[in-house]
């Protein structure tokens, strides 16, 4: 079971590198902003799920820097999303808005959703 596991998770990384999406070109002030407001978002995943694959698909279509966290091989991560998320489940999204208060958003096409509203470069 290792092996097929191992195996399939070296065929979904290698997918995820052969079609990586070409990310969006913004101005550099509009970059900017963007990345600024990408600070306060962390992505809890696991490097093989194909969930998060797509989750990371969408983000790199979009340019975003978001900090990614791997809750299958680092406790802490995995510690924190079970803490502030309630559910060791992934993708999670970690979202702090500008008052400071946290929310967490599970589901790779709902993250993906938030993002593409949040920082389409239509309306950013």
């Amino acid at each position: 079971m290792f092996l097929a596991r191992w195996i399939l998770g070296a065929i979904i990384l290698l997918v995820e590198r052969l079609y990586s999406p070409k990310p969006v070109q913004r101005d550099n002030d509009t970059q900017a902003a963007v990345d600024n407001e990408t600070a306060q978002l962390t992505l809890y995943q696991y490097k093989a799920c194909p969930f998060c694959v797509k989750v990371r698909m969408a983000m790199k279509r979009q340019s975003l820097s978001i900090e990614t966290r791997d809750a299958k091989r680092s406790d802490s991560a995995k510690a924190e999303l079970l803490a502030g998320g309630g559910v060791l489940k992934v993708p999670c999204l970690k979202i702090v808005d500008p008052q400071g208060a946290t929310s967490w958003l599970y589901e790779s096409s709902d993250i993906i959703v938030y993002l593409n509203d949040r920082f389409s470069p239509n309306v950013a």
